[in-house]
């Protein structure tokens, strides 16, 4: 695992009437450290229309060391986000990723978060 993230919650976004500008919710961070990132090969991109933007949804699979805990009662999901805040490809940093689901299992090696990018 030779990346760096950030695992958060955002709340929703606030707005303001007397000058109609939106602020984002405040962010709460679960996890920061090592993980690996990589792209689901079978992930070819899926087109999709929101407001009036195209985008192209492409799925990553987020892995966590084993051994990675949350604070006590909160669970991964879908809405959070995970941030590559380092790699080695200098192309990720930067890179936010929408989680959509996550995996358990006893007898897993990682921990496995099934994530989007909403690009």
């Amino acid at each position: 695992m030779r990346d760096t993230v950030r695992l958060y919650s955002q709340a929703p976004d606030g707005f303001d009437r007397a000058t109609g500008a939106s602020t984002p919710g405040a962010q709460s961070t679960l996890y920061v450290g090592k993980a690996r990132v990589k792209a689901i090969a079978q992930s070819t991109g899926e087109e999709a229309e929101v407001g009036e933007r195209e985008l192209v949804l492409r799925e990553y699979e987020v892995q966590f060391p084993w051994s990675t805990s949350l604070p006590v009662g909160v669970r991964v999901l879908p809405g959070m986000r995970v941030e590559v805040t380092a790699s080695p490809d200098a192309r990720m940093v930067g890179l936010v990723l929408w989680v959509t689901g996550a995996a358990f299992s006893d007898q897993a090696t990682a921990w496995r978060i099934r994530t989007e990018d909403r690009a």
